[in-house]
């Protein structure tokens, strides 16, 4: 589906495609050898649906399917543990011919039979599943202003003075239809694990979600009930059906008659259905109320919550940012959000399983004696110290929260590598290794070159400087681990 989006209907800067994309399909030995040089632990990474399912059902493709367990036993012999996610975003372009994917409820039977495929194959070398990353983004973005695949949004949309050109969508409808899906889709694939592969495998089941901290612009009572409906809109869409079995009253009370209904069956399914949740931080943003006029209809799902969100605050930023970046550095959000989760949620188990910043493409020159010595990762001349300030500041947040008692398991930094970031194409970098797209751009050799934020995970894994007992892992993310009243940070990196 993404490979139709990208290239029929030129989402993407510079009319980028995910070819080459990071490469590590062809060297993934190369990226694990990577991972284990910095140090880390664990690896998240997705499979691809449609990679193993062509056409979304039927006979697999076993190409496919050797791939990752080539990438598995490899991941496996260097000691790094795979977290696997089952779903980024590919739907398979011939269930979305068929259904319309997402926006139907057969989609709840092919995914769980794609679960069950993954299950069976993978289930003994697999111990950490994700169901699904980040639904609130695959479901505002793809059906709300159409910015990432299917591209739906209701035509001529304008929000925010930005008009989104469409074929077709509904964007105060759509996302809340998807999300119900993904929701249900979620609890059948737990529900199938932990009733015929958990007690056998001794694995782990959890989803992932994305959040921002919201802070008050101001003191007054009407912006704090807007900071709480900020974060039922954006965590609690997801996160009240899993642990509650049903969507936050505000959403109930503001969506009305556009946000579907959970049956008794469906909403006891829900409830309590993860060993763990995935938690995805990147920024903050302050927020405040929106007035709302009734004889006005919502333009976009984005509306509904009646609120609205700002990086500045008389004209300051909540943090500090690169350029245009949409990351506002602001460790301190890290911390609130744990803490709201352990109380508003009873404390589950969580995973930071994205947490990173961007830098945009710069001219990088390598000197000789980057690439040689003894050292496993070459000292180089990319100075992404802030990066390097991003990762320690949030690490130093994350042990506040865990001196709270949040139970927080694992950090995993985004990102193992440079990548093909969405719709932002090769335009950005996120990566602890610098991935050269420009030596040659019409055959690109995607040499890897570890950053010096590589550099100071692995200092942190071997010298121990989080004052307690490291350990490290990475993925495109990395990673902190808890264990009784020690932690253990494992630094783990990824590529989804």
């Amino acid at each position: 589906m993404y490979i139709y989006i990208y290239t029929e209907m030129n989402k993407v800067a510079g009319g980028a495609t995910g070819e080459p994309g990071a490469g590590s399909y062809y060297r993934y030995k190369e990226d694990v050898k990577l991972l284990s040089d910095i140090g880390l632990q664990a690896y998240r990474f997705s499979i691809s649906w449609s990679r193993v399912l062509p056409k979304g059902r039927g006979t697999p493709n076993r190409q496919g399917l050797q791939y990752y367990h080539k990438l598995i036993d490899e991941l496996r012999s260097h000691n790094i543990e795979p977290f696997v996610t089952i779903f980024h975003w590919d739907v398979p372009q011939a269930l979305e011919d068929e259904y319309g994917g997402f926006l139907s409820r057969k989609i709840v039977d092919d995914y769980v039979n794609y679960a069950n495929l993954l299950f069976t194959e993978f289930g003994g070398k697999v111990k950490h599943w994700i169901t699904m990353n980040e639904p609130l983004m695959f479901a505002t973005l793809g059906y709300g202003t159409g910015m990432f695949a299917p591209g739906h949004c209701t035509p001529d949309l304008v929000y925010g003075g930005v008009g989104y050109s469409c074929p077709a969508g509904d964007s105060i409808r759509e996302p809340y239809k998807v999300a119900h899906n993904i929701l249900l889709a979620h609890a059948e694939a737990v529900s199938l694990y932990k009733n015929s592969f958990q007690a056998k495998d001794k694995g782990q089941i959890g989803i992932t979600l994305v959040s921002q901290w919201f802070e008050p612009y101001d003191n007054q009572i009407a912006t704090h009930e807007a900071q709480k409906r900020a974060l039922e809109f954006n965590l609690g869409w997801f996160l009240d059906p899993l642990k509650f079995g049903n969507y936050p009253f505000s959403m109930r009370s503001l969506v009305r008659d556009r946000l579907p209904i959970f049956t008794e069956e469906e909403s006891n399914k829900l409830k309590d259905s993860f060993d763990f949740i995935g938690l995805n931080y990147y920024t903050s943003a302050y927020v405040k109320d929106r007035p709302y006029n009734y004889t006005d209809e919502p333009t976009t799902c984005y509306d509904d919550p009646q609120i609205d969100i700002t990086p500045l605050r008389g004209g300051v930023p909540i943090g500090p940012h690169e350029r245009d970046s949409w990351v506002y550095v602001y460790p301190k959000g890290l911390k609130k959000l744990l803490l709201y989760i352990k109380e508003r949620y009873n404390n589950p188990s969580i995973y930071i399983t994205e947490n990173g910043v961007l830098e945009y493409n710069k001219d990088h020159h390598f000197t000789p004696e980057a690439t040689q010595g003894a050292n496993p990762i070459p000292s180089t001349p990319i100075d992404d110290i802030f990066r390097m300030e991003y990762h320690s500041s949030h690490l130093h947040e994350l042990e506040d929260a865990l001196s709270s008692r949040a139970d927080v398991k694992g950090y995993f930094v985004w990102s193992l590598l440079d990548s093909f970031e969405w719709i932002f194409g090769y335009t950005c970098r996120f990566g602890l290794t610098y991935i050269d797209y420009t030596t040659n751009p019409d055959h690109p050799d995607l040499t890897r070159r570890p950053k010096q934020s590589a550099r100071n995970l692995r200092r942190l894994r071997k010298n121990q400087e989080v004052r307690r007992n490291c350990k490290a892992a990475t993925s495109a993310e990395a990673v902190a681990s808890s264990r009784k009243s020690n932690w253990q940070k494992f630094l783990q990196g990824g590529l989804q």
